[in-house]
């Protein structure tokens, strides 16, 4: 087996010119990242619009792996939040329902032909924002064409999609039936807002008489005939439409973890849009950037920002509007969900800490989100050793603006990379891990084949198996068997291997053994704080417990270390109390301080 930091592993889009991160702009109450366009600028410019919820989180690096590959062509591009979603400010008064959100998009659009100089426009929107993009087009000038990609066609339909998504996302983190957000259209952890969702219930673009750009790209997913129809309506309608099969949706949009970017897709999207927008010479003057940009809220001010080396690094800063307290938090980010985090917890954190005094960073790592692929760096990042440079970066930028100390916070893989940083650099003065899956990756384990195969632990299936829920799941064939045996089966192998832990350094499992302990000592020899928080059954249970013993007693000689088991709260920590309590535990650990 090949160990992450192998060359095999470096993706040819490392091989590129390294990329600073986008611009961070604010318009509309709410944070954009408007890419500039490389050498000769094309007469038009790109408006990202974003699908709602779950399909958000595993677009948004597809949106910025497009925003990089448009530059080269000379676009322009521009992509943000919906107001009450992402980064954006909450304060955000919904009553009037969609048409918020159509606002923003037209104040975005305004902001894009400002910035760029390119007063055409090219709408690029991925299932909600696909059907908002034909929705709003006719309110803008100069639209010069719209792609589709997985277009929300029929509101009605996708709300009924939605819900039956929702639950699947439920069931895989396994949330019991009265922890699950029900009388509301929601998907992991995300609340539509009730006067939205009624409105995006009555959409239906095949009302819309009039094409709402003379150019249209459908990108068709498989096994939908409402995507071909509507493209075959625009065409009916006058409009020159373009149709490209979606290959590689269902890889994309089925897990943010471990989803595939659609590559071949992403090449047929540049060269369509190399053809659509032509070069132009500006006839204006095109105005400065803005250096610093700032979002204003009831107890904080936020702050977008690029840092790092080559300002390669997209976060955030929130500094509390009162006098500052207690260190500053850097909050982890999760495999590839975005710095906002599962449900918006990261900014729910962020703002809860300032409400307390305590500022915080959050950020992408690289080749997550926002941030663009460190040079050389493998394509699978998650588990990789190159991930604490974009830790000591993030220290950097504490330091930078004067907000020392520093404390880590992370979850899952967040929670691995906060313990590695920590061990590796001794500015990190505290840390706060949750639910993490190693302490010290094994090089023989291949990362993508642990995300498919370890979101249960074995005691997970056995707690499972005595509900009634999962008995009349299996008699009506829902739950894939085959694949939970499989599972299992390799569970209990590995928990068979780790065994030859106690050969010490004669056996594999032996050395990674004594390298926790050396790096726990590292921890407590420096007097180091690290809370440690497991949810009960969590699948790294049982390699604390392999590690530390079954009642933790082997960590009594780190007396820095405490270790918290959060009873009924799955991986994400999803349900309201458990996401109290961490952020709780945080805002304690760092008034330490």
């Amino acid at each position: 087996m090949r160990a992450i930091g192998d060359p095999g592993h470096v993706a040819a889009q490392s091989e590129r010119e390294p990329a600073a991160a986008a611009q961070p702009v604010t318009v509309a109450r709410t944070v954009g990242l408007y890419t500039s366009a490389k050498g000769r600028q094309a007469a038009a410019s790109v408006l990202f619009l974003s699908p709602w919820g779950f399909e958000e989180m595993c677009t948004r690096k597809l949106w910025r792996i497009l925003a990089d590959r448009f530059t080269e062509i000379g676009v322009a591009s521009l992509r943000f939040d919906y107001p009450g979603t992402g980064d954006s400010l909450d304060a955000v008064d919904h009553g009037t329902g969609l048409p918020l959100w159509e606002d923003s998009i037209v104040a975005a659009a305004a902001e894009l032909r400002r910035l760029s100089g390119a007063h055409r426009i090219v709408l690029v929107g991925h299932g909600l924002g696909a059907a908002l993009a034909g929705i709003v087009a006719p309110r803008l000038t100069d639209v010069e064409a719209i792609v589709m990609m997985a277009p929300v066609v029929e509101g009605r339909s996708y709300l009924r999609e939605l819900a039956a998504w929702s639950k699947m996302v439920d069931e895989g983190l396994g949330l019991k039936a009265d922890q699950r957000m029900t009388g509301h259209i929601a998907i992991a952890g995300l609340v539509m807002p009730d006067q939205v969702a009624a409105e995006v219930k009555t959409l239906a673009l095949s009302r819309l008489e009039e094409p709402p750009a003379p150019r249209i790209l459908v990108v068709q997913r498989p096994n939908q005939p409402r995507d071909a129809g509507i493209a075959d309506h625009f065409e009916a309608c006058g409009a020159d439409v373009g149709r490209l099969p979606y290959t590689g949706y269902e890889d994309l949009v089925s897990n943010p973890s471990i989803a595939r970017q659609p590559e071949a897709l992403v090449e047929k999207l540049v060269n369509w849009l190399g053809r659509v927008a032509e070069p132009f010479e500006p006839t204006t003057s095109v105005p400065g950037l803005p250096k610093e940009v700032v979002l204003h809220g009831k107890d904080f001010i936020e702050t977008p920002l690029r840092f790092g080396e080559g300002d390669r690094l997209f976060g955030i800063l929130c500094h509390p509007l009162g006098q500052r307290r207690g260190a500053t938090v850097i909050q982890l980010g999760t495999a590839y969900d975005r710095a906002a985090g599962w449900g918006r917890s990261s900014v729910e954190t962020a703002r809860y800490l300032a409400s307390n005094g305590v500022a915080s960073l959050r950020f992408d790592a690289a080749n997550v989100g926002d941030s663009p692929p460190a040079p050389a760096a493998p394509e699978q990042v998650l588990f990789a050793d190159s991930q604490v440079a974009d830790v000591r970066a993030a220290l950097d930028i504490v330091k930078a603006h004067d907000l020392g100390p520093a404390i880590l916070a992370g979850r899952c893989s967040g929670a691995y990379l906060a313990f590695r940083g920590a061990v590796a650099d001794a500015r990190c003065k505290a840390a706060l891990v949750v639910n993490p899956y190693t302490y010290v990756w094994d090089h023989e384990e291949i990362v993508d084949e642990a995300l498919r195969q370890t979101a249960r632990s074995l005691e997970d299936y056995r707690s499972r198996a005595l509900r009634v829920e999962t008995l009349r799941r299996l008699a009506a064939g829902d739950i894939d068997l085959a694949r939970a045996v499989l599972n299992i089966s390799k569970q209990i192998g590995r928990r068979l291997s780790a065994r030859s832990v106690r050969l010490g350094s004669l056996s594999r499992q032996g050395r990674i053994h004594e390298a926790i302990h050396a790096d726990f000592r590292i921890l407590c020899d420096r007097g180091v704080p690290l809370t440690i928080l497991y949810s009960g059954g969590d699948v790294g249970l049982h390699r604390y417990r392999l590690h530390f013993g079954r009642e933790g007693a082997g960590m009594k000689r780190y007396p820095n270390v405490a270790v918290e088991i959060v009873p009924d709260a799955d991986h994400n920590m999803s349900p309201s109390f458990a996401r109290v309590l961490v952020r709780d535990r945080i805002l304690q650990m760092a008034l330490k301080f």
